[in-house]
């Protein structure tokens, strides 16, 4: 008897420390999205010299480069299962970052982000199944609209190529995942990336050679790369191993808050106050997102931790060490 109450109480134990907050999944993708903002505008430096699409090229040629290196894939052995995912996210993680980087030249960077992350709020509208999640993500589906409303000046172009980054972004959170869950390590990152940077080898040369870049440029171009690829790349997959897709695509919210902020003070891109109020309402649902996650969690180590305490064996019960002197036997 003993024996069975102190096995019970071992697994117990064990389901406890497996509920507990689990912050690393949040931070990842919390330096992911500054990361990759701080390497969105300083990509921005460089389109007058290389416009978006030679930024892109050197910015897929780093992360190819970078991720190779860490990732070191064994291209050889994937199966037609693992190919797909990989030829998908590398399909649309170069389409991604052209459509955006086209619309940041256009519209500016808060505004072409903060459509961008159409893509995961509706991933997150649609994987969600709590209310609260659904009733975050219409807030900043709402505040999202205000940041949009027609203007005289509205560069439709650049709001169309924004909102198919927004696609791409989608497509992006659910492919990674898969294949993450496909390929060990980071292979499949790297064997993505090396593909989309193959994509770019041909348009990308053919661009550096009309545009001959300035030293100035080309740095900004290479630091884009390491920040805005590399980095939220690896940390985006690390991060959905940890948490649900929904999760993820609210928690992202903070993007277009990151691009609004980097914009103004790095490229002096000014908004009104309708806008500053449509972001502090995204910041709003993110919180309260994350905020219910994090008591969801402690209330089911709370639950589990009475479990536990009444799991514990009786003290009229004589306990026996299993270990020093081996298991009861019944004669």
């Amino acid at each position: 008897m003993a024996i069975e109450v102190r096995a019970e109480n071992t697994a117990a134990a064990a389901t406890y420390r497996a509920v507990s907050p689990r912050w690393p999944g949040p931070a990842l993708m919390l330096g992911s999205g500054l990361s990759n903002q701080i390497g969105a505008s300083v990509a921005a430096l460089a389109f007058p010299v290389l416009g978006p699409v030679g930024v892109v090229a050197v910015r897929q040629w780093v992360a190819a480069v970078v991720l190779l290196s860490a990732g070191r894939p064994k291209l050889r052995s994937f199966t037609a299962a693992q190919w797909r995912p990989v030829l998908g996210l590398a399909a649309v993680f170069a389409t991604m970052n052209l459509t955006l980087y086209t619309a940041i030249d256009r519209i500016g960077l808060g505004l072409a982000v903060t459509l961008e992350f159409l893509g995961p709020l509706t991933v997150a509208l649609v994987s969600s199944r709590r209310r609260t999640d659904l009733g975050c993500a219409l807030a900043a589906a709402a505040a999202v609209v205000v940041l949009t409303r027609p203007r005289p000046s509205t560069d439709y172009l650049g709001i169309g190529l924004a909102l198919l980054a927004a696609v791409c972004w989608g497509c992006y959170i659910l492919l990674n995942r898969t294949v993450g869950e496909r390929l060990p390590g980071l292979q499949g990152s790297a064997a993505a990336a090396a593909v989309s940077g193959l994509l770019y080898l041909p348009v990308g040369a053919a661009v550096l050679w009309l545009h001959r870049p300035t030293a100035g440029a080309l740095l900004c171009a290479l630091a884009a790369g390491v920040l805005s690829s590399a980095v939220p790349f690896l940390a985006d997959l690390l991060a959905l191993r940890r948490v649900p897709a929904r999760f993820f695509g609210i928690f992202m919210s903070v993007n277009p808050v990151f691009a609004a902020l980097i914009g103004l003070f790095v490229l002096g891109q000014h908004l009104d106050l309708a806008s500053w109020l449509a972001i502090t309402a995204i910041v709003a649902a993110n919180a309260v997102a994350v905020g219910t996650a994090a008591t969801r969690s402690r209330w089911k180590a709370a639950v589990n931790a009475d479990d536990f305490a009444a799991a514990r064996p009786d003290p009229a019960v004589p306990h026996v060490d299993v270990e020093r002197y081996g298991p009861l036997r019944h004669e």
